[in-house]
């Protein structure tokens, strides 16, 4: 992209174009660009800028979001787009990072660690939405899974175990967690570098790769339901591991209409969030039976495993929440310590829960 060239007067046109999109967007815009391959400009938007309200016409969201993807389908919030969305195939903190620096990806969904992951190693990205779990101790995202034939009915078993561990993702973040409330550190220990992608973990159980590893989801059932007879086992872990977020690179929330893509998008999340909740039974049906493949059984358990979704209006309890997991992971990282609140974009703030109000 180059800068633009200073206009001559016959580029009146196109430059009354570019201040009515900007007015029309209701935007501050920092400037104006033409970027090779675009057929329109971009309105640069400053990140203090208000969220622009109205998305233009042709603007395209590529969102990596697979399971809420199907509940917007599903729930009908897929019609009341104003704008085209893009499905990625892409999910987990490596893939989504790894898209937003190849400029294929707008917009992903995480658990805590990977905008922090991806901040330290030179990529800015900022969360748009946040959820949660009620009760979430009780409704764990995560197990640790128990390779056949090992011992561990407690965190204290864990010590001089076989641990997977996945640096800048979720499961990581969490077994640092667990050794530290079981009193242990990483030399009490041997961690395992394991990407935990599709099914790494459970095959690294399997064949005993390592002792111990997080699974989320069906994992755990598929993992009893598999190598229980084997002598697999797994147990809680007690703590909370409920954080999910969507989050985007800082280019992109510079762009206008992205911008304003995004704010859209947020809103349709939340409510089809809610929809899932008050559709239970058709949610089973129609994604877990039908979509992925699980009995019915499963399906069931995944719905209540998951309980009841948070989707807070005051991310104040959140960042403080985030706050000390950076501060673990820079202590046994050795990564410097960044400001959690640096890492929302404080314009989506009450978005989403304002947009589940009276739903």
């Amino acid at each position: 992209m180059s800068p633009p060239s200073i206009p001559s007067a016959a580029a009146g046109p196109v430059l009354r174009r570019r201040t009515l999109l900007a007015a029309a967007l209701g935007v501050a815009a920092t400037g104006l660009t033409a970027c090779a391959g675009r057929d329109t400009p971009t309105v640069q938007l400053a990140l203090d800028a208000p969220l622009p309200v109205e998305v233009p016409d042709g603007t395209v969201l590529r969102v990596g979001d697979k399971e809420t993807q199907k509940a917007i389908e599903y729930s009908g919030e897929i019609d009341r787009f104003t704008f085209e969305v893009s499905w990625a195939n892409i999910s987990g903190g490596p893939q989504t990072i790894e898209a937003f620096r190849a400029d294929a990806l707008d917009l992903g969904a995480v658990a805590d660690i990977p905008p922090i992951h991806a901040n330290w190693t030179g990529l800015p990205v900022k969360i748009v939405a946040s959820r949660f779990r009620q009760d979430p101790v009780n409704h764990p995202i995560y197990q640790l899974g128990i390779a056949p034939g090992v011992t561990v009915a407690s965190l204290a078993d864990l010590r001089g175990k076989k641990i997977a561990y996945s640096p800048g993702q979720a499961q990581g973040a969490l077994v640092l967690r667990v050794l530290r409330q079981a009193g242990l550190t990483k030399s009490d220990v041997r961690l395992v570098e394991l990407a935990s992608t599709g099914d790494v973990y459970v095959t690294a159980l399997a064949s005993r790769q390592v002792d111990v590893a997080p699974l989320g989801g069906i994992q755990v059932k598929r993992y009893q339901a598999k190598y229980g007879r084997d002598g697999a086992t797994t147990i809680p872990h007690g703590l909370r591991d409920d954080p999910g977020h969507l989050y985007a690179p800082v280019a992109v929330l510079q762009d206008a209409a992205k911008a304003a893509a995004i704010r859209e998008y947020v809103q349709h999340w939340a409510r089809a969030l809610i929809w899932v909740e008050n559709n239970p039974d058709e949610w089973i049906e129609r994604y877990y039976v039908q979509d992925q493949g699980l009995t019915r059984e499963d399906g069931r358990w995944l719905v209540e495993n998951a309980g009841v979704p948070d989707i807070p209006a005051s991310w104040t309890e959140v960042i403080a929440r985030h706050q000390q997991t950076i501060d673990l992971l820079a202590a046994e990282t050795g990564n410097r310590p960044l400001r959690a609140e640096d890492l929302y974009d404080l314009r989506f703030e009450s978005l989403a829960a304002d947009a589940i109000k009276g739903v």
